[in-house]
């Protein structure tokens, strides 16, 4: 199915939408103020070894120490070699071994291996999530468009999503020949047919960016960032674009030109065109994508027949749970419960991608006497999972309906990322954001200000929401009032809601 990707980016916030036949199927959210660490590698140093966990803490300059465990610490034989934290997304598949972290898996005492004060270089696996300090790996991995390198290791592996096996042969011979002296290298799901001169290219990218890293690692005094993974806007061309992506439309001149760049030396082979867009709606007002996001803040889901699921995230697991609810059916109670599940069981699949929710997701379906009708949930459950391209695996469902569901969590969920714990209700809810709301006034000042030039527009907003308007969007002010020739006035008041607030005009500049 046809691919199209939307980009709104702003100076301090970059939203990203695909769209899969139309609808809404991710949406990727970055801000300036909270990067996403996960792919950086660091020069860090050992604050404390934890014998009894086989952990240790390592400060690499982020706001907590960050979490070392001995299964990601490679002590130099790549039989004990685990993927699963540092690949790609689409490719954690890959990995080694399956049973690097189970609990038969012996390791040597992590005191005889690391030492408080000790330098070490690391990559971050996972970022921090809640009260949880980031999670690091010593199997370092250089990501490309089409490869993953592995310096330091001797393996070549190729993504378990490309199943045919003629074509995973064809590659392992291409990365025999290519891998370099003392590296390994991982073909990418994207990387199905290429030649061997693409990925020869790609190659010689990412051999660069590993130049570069050791190049400042002798230098650099521990904490320090070694390297940076790239920027919402290069991690979508460059993990998120497929053969069936046709259109990116963005709505920021300078980083469409920056994506016309990559798009030329890195992504030519494809049949995809990159467009400026310079619309008067707003770029995720026009598809329909500011409703989707919305509605990721609601714990209720409708399903078309009238049946619903209600998401409720803890900070250990997320249940989920189906409901009948307005759904009565037109057969016998088994068939509108097989309705309801089936259904359910898509809605599913689409909001853990659409949320971004990882860790344990437990799933209660409605309770089927059937066993073949339980099978065929689960199957359904399970094909409707497989387009995700996070790792995700399923646990057989249990009489009384229950679904045990892991997702690879490499960030945050994108409901966390715009929302915060309401301070009304003492966590039991939420709602957006300061910030979100910020850049929602924005977003919406701009559009009243097009519209209404030589206007003299009041804002209303919350004090907290009008304090950081004032703080970090003076600059856009100014420049909107030049442009437009509008005046613009911020009114604080102390609702103590930061989500009310008014946009109005009141006068014209004479």
């Amino acid at each position: 199915m046809s691919k199209e990707i939307l980009i709104n980016s702003g100076i301090r916030e970059v939203r990203a939408a695909v769209l899969t036949g139309g609808n809404v199927s991710e949406i990727f959210i970055e801000r300036v103020n909270k990067k996403s660490a996960a792919g950086n590698i660091y020069k860090g140093k050992v604050v404390k070894v934890l014998p009894g966990m086989q952990s240790a803490f390592v400060e690499i300059g982020l706001q907590r120490a960050a979490f070392l465990h001995i299964a990601d610490i490679y002590t130099g034989s790549s039989d004990e070699l685990s993927y699963e934290e540092s690949m790609p997304e689409d490719d954690s598949e890959a990995r080694v071994s399956e049973e690097i972290h189970s609990e038969q898996q012996h390791y040597a005492p992590i005191a005889e291996i690391l030492t408080e004060g000790q330098e070490i270089i690391v990559q971050v696996a996972k970022d921090a999530i809640a009260a949880k300090g980031a999670r690091l790996t010593t199997h370092l991995t250089i990501p490309g468009r089409y490869l993953v390198l592995m310096p330091g290791y001797e393996h070549i592996g190729v993504s378990r999503k490309i199943e045919n096996e003629a074509e995973r042969e064809r590659l392992k011979d291409i990365l025999t020949k290519l891998r370099p002296e003392s590296m390994g290298l991982i073909a990418r799901t994207v990387s199905d047919g290429l030649s061997l001169e693409e990925l020869m290219a790609d190659l010689e990218y990412i051999k660069g960016v590993w130049a570069g890293v050791e190049a400042v690692t002798h230098s650099s005094t521990a904490p320090s960032l070694l390297y940076e993974d790239h920027n919402l806007i290069y991690k979508i061309l460059r993990d998120v674009v497929t053969a069936d992506t046709t259109r990116i439309l963005i709505d920021n001149k300078a980083d469409y030109d920056k994506m016309q760049e990559f798009f030329v030396n890195h992504l030519s082979n494809l049949d995809l065109k990159i467009e400026y867009y310079q619309g008067d709606e707003p770029l995720f007002d026009l598809y329909n994508v500011e409703i989707e996001v919305n509605r990721l803040l609601d714990k209720k889901v409708w399903l078309r027949s009238g049946g619903s699921i209600v998401i409720d995230q803890a900070e250990a697991l997320t249940v989920i749970d189906v409901n009948t609810g307005k759904y009565v059916g037109r057969h016998n109670f088994d068939d509108t419960i097989l309705k309801t599940n089936l259904e359910a069981s898509k809605e599913i699949a689409h909001q853990l991608k659409m949320r971004n929710i990882g860790g344990i997701i437990i799933v209660d379906f409605i309770d089927m006497e059937r066993v073949e009708d339980r099978e065929k949930v689960l199957t359904t459950l399970e094909q409707y999972l497989k387009e995700d391209r996070a790792k995700t695996s399923v646990v057989n469902i249990s009489p009384l309906g229950l679904v045990e569901i892991t997702r690879k969590r490499v960030r945050d969920s994108v409901t966390r990322i715009i929302s915060e714990a309401c301070p009304y209700c003492e966590g039991r809810g939420v709602i957006k954001s300061k910030i979100t709301v910020c850049y929602e006034i924005m977003r919406q000042l701009t559009q009243l200000a097009a519209h209404h030039k030589g206007a003299n527009i009041l804002i209303d907003a919350n004090v907290d929401v009008a304090d950081l308007i004032l703080e970090h969007e003076r600059e856009s002010i100014d420049n909107m009032e030049q442009l437009y020739g509008v005046h613009i006035e911020i009114q604080q008041n102390n609702s103590g809601i930061f989500d009310r607030y008014k946009l109005k005009i009141t006068g014209y500049k004479h």
